[in-house]
């Protein structure tokens, strides 16, 4: 049986009538190669219904409740599991334009998953100029991270337009445990939460100061520090104290989503950063830098020092993938200075670069803080301490992040979906009261980095300007090279 860990709790307890939950992706497909030349949505309820054993967890588990709350939901093999039910079809009207595309997928993100069942919902769109079709797929997250989500992927994908031979599903059904025995274990658990707890404390306390928007709380840093001493961990990088400052995009967030996507040239990026001697993720990172320093500075908001991002972080081990799984989200947050307060784009690129060594040698000694942070209230208590968290970050002014910046790599051939080529792929996450009403993933494929922005569209309402930024931003980094 598999019940939900304490980090999968956080994100079906974070849910509220502006925060939604779940990430989603939006692939654009060609289905020239499909049988008829038409993807239909019984071609992919029939495909997912044959494939849903090799990423059972989001696909065919639903939640079961234990009574009064007592313990974290289970997750059990839904019986009336019917792929159909979870799958849509809409056709755009002519032109069939990328801005129609974004504003559909706005709304289609604003709307909450069906708890009763399996927690995802696909929906096909037709009518996109080009012949080509979209595939947008939207999971809780409390059921899957960026690697569980890169595996159901690839349960879903083929090398060629030929669907390849997958392996039957031969494991018996999980259930969830009967009543008495949920209800009896979770007060068992509630019994020896306080000293679950207080081995939380222990684990944590050392890094407390890694914690974004704590960190920088007075005595906070002392606390760590003194901590780590009594552990002997003297050889502990230094903590950034840096306070995400005020931006337009870190306002309350309200109910209402916009989006946009776009892709920028792998070769491109990969060149620069051989020539400036950073990493593809140092470029994006940089990018990202310079879109949002433009942004601000058009609308007089630039502030004086670095904004704040959270980098999510994988905390699975490699090789240990059917493992890992079992034990649900396994994400945590590097929070790092991000220059947007550096002018010139050469010391831009070098203090982004700089921070994110820096940042990620520290995250290696102190990366499950999530973890042993959310299994410090009781399961009883969970929901209504984390819903008074995001409730408590704008009425109070504290501000852990400006934004999320995500880099996900992904396969550098093509991908086919029911026959479909896939010709790009938009990741689309999630936006907080606590991360900030803007977020920007990147998922590298076949030679192109597509990027997925999401943004709270009270604060910011058309985010297809940050893409034209970052290709601006690209431009200005790859004339460096010409200098």
């Amino acid at each position: 049986m598999s019940q939900l860990t304490s980090v999968d709790a956080v994100f079906l307890n974070a849910e509220t009538d502006t925060t939604r939950a779940h990430i989603a992706g939006l692939g654009v497909v060609d289905p020239a190669t499909c049988p008829g030349g038409r993807l239909t949505a019984d071609a992919l309820a029939d495909l997912i219904s044959r494939r849903a054993h090799l990423a059972p967890r989001p696909l065919r588990r639903r939640l079961v409740q234990v009574p009064l709350g007592l313990d974290r939901p289970y997750w059990e093999d839904d019986p009336e599991f019917d792929p159909a039910r979870h799958i849509s079809e809409v056709t755009l009207p002519r032109p069939g334009d990328d801005d129609q595309l974004s504003r559909l997928v706005a709304a289609l993100h604003e709307r909450p998953l069906d708890r009763s069942r399996p927690l995802w919902e696909l929906v096909l769109i037709h009518g996109l100029a080009g012949g080509r079709a979209a595939v947008y797929m939207k999971v809780h997250h409390a059921a899957i991270d960026g690697v569980m989500a890169a595996e159901a992927l690839a349960a879903l994908l083929d090398l060629s337009p030929d669907e390849r031979d997958v392996p039957a599903d031969d494991v018996a059904p999980q259930r969830a445990p009967g009543t008495a025995e949920m209800m009896r274990d979770g007060l068992l658990r509630m019994a020896g939460h306080p000293l679950a707890s207080a081995l939380s404390v222990v684990r944590s306390v050392p890094h407390l100061d890694d914690v974004p928007g704590v960190g920088s709380l007075p005595g906070v840093g002392r606390v760590a520090r003194l901590a780590r001493g009594v552990l002997g961990r003297t050889e502990h990088p230094a903590a950034d104290t840096t306070a995400a400052p005020p931006t337009p995009f870190n306002r309350p967030i309200g109910a209402r989503r916009a989006v946009a996507f776009g892709e920028l040239p792998l070769d491109d990026v990969k060149r620069v950063g051989r020539a400036l001697g950073g990493s593809v993720n140092d470029v994006v990172m940089a990018l990202c830098a310079t879109a949002l320093r433009t942004w601000l500075d058009k609308r007089g908001e630039l502030p004086a020092g670095p904004l704040v991002a959270g980098v999510p972080i994988s905390l699975r081990r490699p090789g240990r993938g059917a493992e890992d799984a079992a034990e649900g989200n396994m994400t945590s947050i590097l929070a790092a200075p991000l220059a947007t307060h550096v002018a010139d784009p050469a010391d831009r690129f070098t203090a982004v670069r700089a921070d994110m060594d820096r940042m990620k040698r520290r995250f290696t000694a102190s990366g499950g803080w999530v973890r042993d942070l959310s299994a410090l209230v009781p399961a009883p208590f969970a929901g209504a301490a984390t819903k008074l968290a995001l409730l408590a970050a704008p009425m109070t002014g504290m501000r852990p992040l400006n934004l999320i910046v995500s880099n996900v790599p992904g396969p550098q051939f093509p991908l086919f979906l029911g026959g479909a080529r896939v010709l790009a792929y938009y990741p689309i996450s999630l936006v907080t009261d606590l991360s900030g009403g803007l977020n920007i993933t990147v998922f590298s494929y076949d030679g192109t980095i597509d990027v997925g922005i999401i943004t709270c569209r009270d604060l910011v309402p058309d985010p297809s300007e940050l893409v034209d930024h970052l290709h601006d931003a690209l431009g200005e980094l790859t004339e460096l090279l010409r200098d």
